[in-house]
């Protein structure tokens, strides 16, 4: 997702954003985005808000599937799971036939008419990953896995031109237009999870090659939805792609789902609405009154709302609940954390500087005020409910100590070989986003200026942050990071070497025995052995504090009661074709608000 979900939006919003619905035959969503994104290219996809938007259009080879827990892969383009070799290096993959590209003027050949996806595309897409000039987050997903590979890779940043991607890899094959074949150097278990990632998803050569560097706001894909419009800092409008091969709504969930009405669309085609827009609303109290006022169909809490919409039994209070509104309270995976850049001539030189930081956060205080007293205090990078998260974890730094955090600035200047009294300045790179972003800003900033640190703000728009972080211009900021796979290993890859920026390490953290211990546990399946492996990885990240761990949130979602068949999903992007709008109830439930 990664995915990067930005640390303070993603405080409350992700019930993911508007001006008002107007009247239609059409079946329409209305749903909310805190932040405008930056494009709609796949190989970039590396922060939820974007993965979001262009998952309503491309597709990949596998999906989450939307109702069933524990969290699984299913085939959504595939035919099927991937047949492995009983040595687990070569995965076969059939894909669905007549899966075609929605129409769209880049394919010359059939005069606009879009073409049948074949296992070219995916091979195409892969490679395109590997291209040093796309320069693609999402590199390490295939980083010393895929025969030949690396070797594309090394050897991309020379290409003159696209030609270069017809040089054949020898662990990516098309023995036939609907089949894929992946040859491995190593075993890779995770690889049916990563294949249902955003990156992974098949672009047309025709589209890259047609658009050029405007490609990523000219996304042409196989799924439900085409884009009709997107007005970068108001809202993305999708309409449906009338070319979709067909899908249907799931039959399978959870044992509460049926009693709850979630499966009443059980076998039904896909998508239900012939219209999507999110509306990019940065503030969340706007965003709350839009809700109220019926304009959008669901949406998050915002902390000031909070007392006001929930009571001390975690209920929806009767004056909301008598207007139709439906409260969804769903665990996330997920974790909230301030990153140092760990290539940085001040930050990365003083683990006790880091150290102190972190010692000067007060959690309990940052949960009540930001969380309402609803998340989980972060010891470590790993989230309740995946293998390996310890409930029980003793981190020295994960505590509000400021006597201890004193002596640890004292050890901090020694370090970086400065007199008792010097200054020590930082910078810390926020979003411009609403006020709660700026106040989370505040909180954490405020505990750094209590021990003597003057702190200089750099404010971003999103893309702008993003675009920083990537190219390691950051030194200190917060951000959160949902799974892309309900794996623990998910996480410590933010904290490998080679996946430094571009890569999602983007704290350019570097220790050699977590690098080595990670190479070692990432081609484990889950058992004590690898959990005890995890154990001491997580040791080494405590006492280098490359991260000020934070919080583990839950969230806290209303829907109007017109809104059928949505459920909150930790892992998925692409569960808006699920959603449909009952416009009886619609018209009914309008009357109340």
């Amino acid at each position: 997702m990664k995915k990067i979900n930005l640390f303070i939006t993603a405080v409350i919003l992700l019930g993911l954003p508007l001006a008002a619905v107007q009247p239609s035959a059409a079946m329409e969503l209305n749903l909310p985005m805190p932040l405008e994104i930056k494009g709609f290219d796949p190989s970039q996809a590396n922060d939820l808000y974007s993965m979001t938007a262009l998952m309503q259009i491309y597709e990949p080879l596998y999906q989450y599937a939307y109702l069933e827990r524990p969290y699984k892969p299913e085939p959504l383009i595939a035919e099927s799971l991937p047949e492995i070799s009983a040595d687990k290096l070569v995965y076969t993959i059939k894909l669905k036939k007549g899966v075609r590209f929605q129409d769209d003027k880049c394919f010359k050949e059939t005069k606009g008419k879009g073409r049948e996806l074949t296992a070219q595309d995916f091979i195409f897409s892969f490679k395109r990953i590997a291209d040093k000039k796309v320069n693609s987050n999402g590199w390490w997903i295939f980083r010393d896995h895929i025969i030949g590979l690396d070797e594309f890779y090394e050897n991309s940043g020379e290409a003159k031109d696209m030609k270069y991607y017809d040089t054949p890899v020898e662990g990516l094959a098309a023995p036939d237009p609907h089949t894929l074949v992946i040859r491995l150097k190593k075993p890779y278990p995770q690889l049916s999870c990563i294949l249902t990632m955003p990156y992974t998803c098949a672009v047309p050569r025709e589209a890259v090659e047609f658009y050029g560097e405007e490609f990523l706001n000219h996304p042409i894909g196989t799924g439900p939805y085409k884009l009709e419009k997107s007005i970068r800092a108001s809202k993305i409008t999708y309409v449906r792609n009338s070319t979709f091969r067909g899908e249907t709504y799931p039959s399978k969930g959870a044992p509460e789902d049926e009693q709850n009405g979630m499966l009443a669309d059980a076998g039904k085609p896909v998508p239900f609405a012939d219209r999507l827009t999110f509306h990019i609303i940065k503030e969340s109290s706007v965003m709350w009154l839009q809700f109220l006022s019926g304009n959008l169909d669901r949406a998050g809490i915002p902390k000031d709302s909070y007392d006001a919409a929930i009571d001390e039994n975690k209920n929806l209070r009767p004056k909301l609940a008598e207007k139709g509104i439906q409260l969804l309270i769903t665990p996330d995976l997920d974790l909230t954390y301030v990153a140092f850049n760990m290539e940085d001539s001040i930050v990365g030189k003083s683990p006790a500087l880091r150290q102190a930081l972190s010692l000067c956060l007060d959690r309990e205080q940052l949960i009540h005020h930001f969380y309402n007293n609803h998340a989980i205090e972060a010891k470590g990078p790993i989230p309740p409910g995946l293998a390996g998260y310890d409930p029980d974890l003793q981190n020295p730094f994960a505590r509000f100590d400021m006597a201890k955090a004193k002596e640890k600035m004292a050890e901090a200047r020694r370090e970086l070989g400065l007199a008792p009294d010097s200054p020590i300045e930082l910078t810390y790179d926020s979003q411009n986003n609403d006020i709660t972003s700026r106040q989370i800003d505040e909180f954490y900033t405020d505990g750094f200026k209590q021990l003597g640190v003057k702190i200089n703000y750099n404010v971003n728009t999103w893309p702008q942050f993003l675009d920083r972080i990537k190219n390691k211009k950051g030194q200190v900021w917060g951000q959160a990071w949902g799974a892309d796979y309900p794996d623990a290993e998910n996480f410590l890859q933010l904290l490998y070497g080679p996946n430094a920026s571009p890569g999602d390490n983007n704290a350019n953290y570097k220790n050699p025995e977590f690098d080595k211990l990670y190479e070692q546990m990432k081609l484990m399946e889950d058992s004590p052995e690898r959990r005890e492996i995890i154990k001491k990885m997580v040791a080494i990240v405590i006492k280098d504090s490359p991260w000020i761990f934070c919080t583990h949130r839950i969230r806290f979602n209303v829907n109007h009661g017109w809104l059928k068949n949505y459920t909150y999903h930790s892992l998925g992007s692409n569960y808006c074709k699920y959603y449909r709008i009952d416009e009886t109830a619609k018209k009914e439930l309008k009357k109340k608000l």
